[in-house]
């Protein structure tokens, strides 16, 4: 049987952390599913749509990975899907508890749905889209914290802006 694996997120933007994620996802699961979620809660910096251009440019040499967008639970775009796996991102102790929360919560919506716990590498351990976001306001470098594709695309939004 095929292991599909969903991975939610706000993804705003998509990050050298995500993007390792997934990576060591793909190496578990036959399929990853990025769900990039509206988040209106949130307020993102940019637009769903903006988000799922992005995470599509930065996977799009990768086999076996789609990215959706969504505005539903994410139990219920797994059933749709036909994921029986969510992929949580673990950066710091920090995140534990939170992670773990949802865990449950998604366990008591669908106990046929495992959330499976991945850690980036040390590397990109301490990135976060929010710092990005931060950095991104005053205009400081983030190259080495978003993939290429990404990086560039945030690059062609700055000029239009500028102009």
């Amino acid at each position: 049987m095929k292991k599909i694996a969903l991975y939610p997120g706000t993804f705003d933007p998509i990050t050298n952390g995500h993007f390792d994620i997934i990576e060591r996802a793909l190496s578990l699961f036959d399929e990853v599913i990025i769900a990039v979620a509206i988040s209106q809660d949130k307020k993102p910096m940019f637009t769903l749509q903006e988000r799922i251009q992005m995470t599509n440019e930065a996977v799009k040499h990768l086999e076996n990975v789609q990215v959706v967008g969504f505005d539903n639970l994410t139990v219920e775009l797994a059933k749709e899907r036909g994921a029986t796996i969510l992929i949580r991102g673990l950066r710091a102790v920090s995140d534990f508890e939170y992670e773990l929360q949802l865990g449950y919560l998604n366990n008591s919506l669908d106990d046929s749905i495992e959330t499976v716990y991945l850690m980036p590498k040390l590397q990109h351990a301490f990135i976060s889209s929010s710092i990005v976001r931060n950095l991104l306001k005053f205009n400081a470098k983030t190259e080495h914290l978003l993939p290429k594709e990404v990086q560039k695309i945030i690059g062609s939004m700055t000029a239009c802006t500028l102009q």
